[in-house]
């Protein structure tokens, strides 16, 4: 039985859906309540800012060609849990970089679905994990 992290064998494509696809996430877009701090805080994590900035109401925050979109509001909307998940190599290695960032992650697990990794809360309560197949 395959990992349920592994990539599905690909289907011959037909139709409409021979024309796209799903490569990759792009981006993420998550409601923060204070910019400035947020973008300090996804700077330790070693993104950086491609648009907006601390002053902005809308930044983007990139990791090679992954982005975080973080959208400051005035009150909590919606959901107030998100979730980011990052695939990563070399967990361990993060998780101690972190800690001489003085973040807090959580404690390093191998889970039972076949990654180690940790957890980040950024200052709006957004959990971001880090995970490494293993």
């Amino acid at each position: 039985m395959p990992s349920p992290l592994s990539s599905p064998e690909p289907r011959p494509l037909t139709g409409d859906r021979a024309a796209w696809s799903i490569d990759h996430i792009s981006a993420v877009t998550v409601a923060v309540f204070e910019m400035s701090e947020s973008v300090a805080f996804y700077e330790k994590l070693g993104l950086e800012v491609s648009y907006g900035g601390p002053e902005a109401s809308f930044t983007t925050m990139r990791a090679g060609q992954s982005a975080i979109n973080l959208r400051q509001v005035p009150t909590q909307v919606g959901n107030p849990w998100n979730r980011i998940i990052l695939r990563v190599r070399g967990v361990d290695a993060l998780h101690r970089h972190f800690l001489g960032e003085g973040l807090q992650p959580t404690v390093l697990r191998n889970a039972e679905w076949g990654e180690r990794d940790f957890e980040v809360s950024d200052p709006q309560g957004i959990v971001i994990s880090f995970a490494e197949l293993h």
